[in-house]
């Protein structure tokens, strides 16, 4: 095959599985999300977290429940690569309202994640990932208004299995990448 086409797969292949961390992150996937990594993949969250990324998906339904939302977005993709080796800068906007003593308050975070990857047996991997807090904004109380008359009647998102999403999608279901 033509290196180069094989170059446009395998970055595609690692997008897609940028995307699959956000979509198991936001839905609180914890079994998306460890098929996301190899076995012996770390995971690099500064203070809050550094070892081994099952360890850290072990730790993620504590961490995630006061999580009301979470919502990832991916925007600028850097992705360089060397034969099963790549490496990617990936910059996320990812926005956390987390319910607190005083009531909802709301964390948005500008930041990137700094991966590398591995392809094994045909398939793409993360081996390793850091989190790079770039800004952040915090509203203490939330600004939030899903009750707003602009929303009403709107589907609703949540973390979790009771996400509209499952209801709706045949082929994007969860616990699958």
């Amino acid at each position: 095959m033509d290196a180069r086409l094989q170059a446009l797969l395998d970055k595609q292949a690692i997008t897609d599985l940028v995307h699959a961390y956000c979509n198991a992150a936001d839905r609180h996937d914890h079994d998306k999300m460890r098929a996301l990594y190899h076995e012996d993949a770390t995971d690099d969250h500064g203070a809050f977290f550094k070892g081994l990324a099952v360890d850290f998906i072990d730790q993620l339904p504590a961490i995630q429940e006061p999580m009301q939302i979470l919502h990832h977005n991916v925007t600028t993709v850097n992705i360089a690569l060397d034969g099963d080796y790549a490496e990617g800068e990936i910059y996320v906007l990812a926005f956390h309202q987390v319910r607190t003593d005083d009531g909802p308050a709301d964390l948005l975070i500008g930041g990137r994640y700094f991966d590398q990857y591995e392809k094994r047996d045909g398939e793409w991997k993360y081996s390793h990932r850091a989190v790079v807090a770039d800004w952040a904004t915090f509203n203490n109380p939330s600004t939030v208004q899903l009750d707003h008359p602009m929303v009403a009647g709107s589907h609703i998102g949540r973390p979790g299995p009771d996400d509209p999403s499952y209801d709706f999608f045949r082929l994007l279901k969860r616990g699958q990448r």
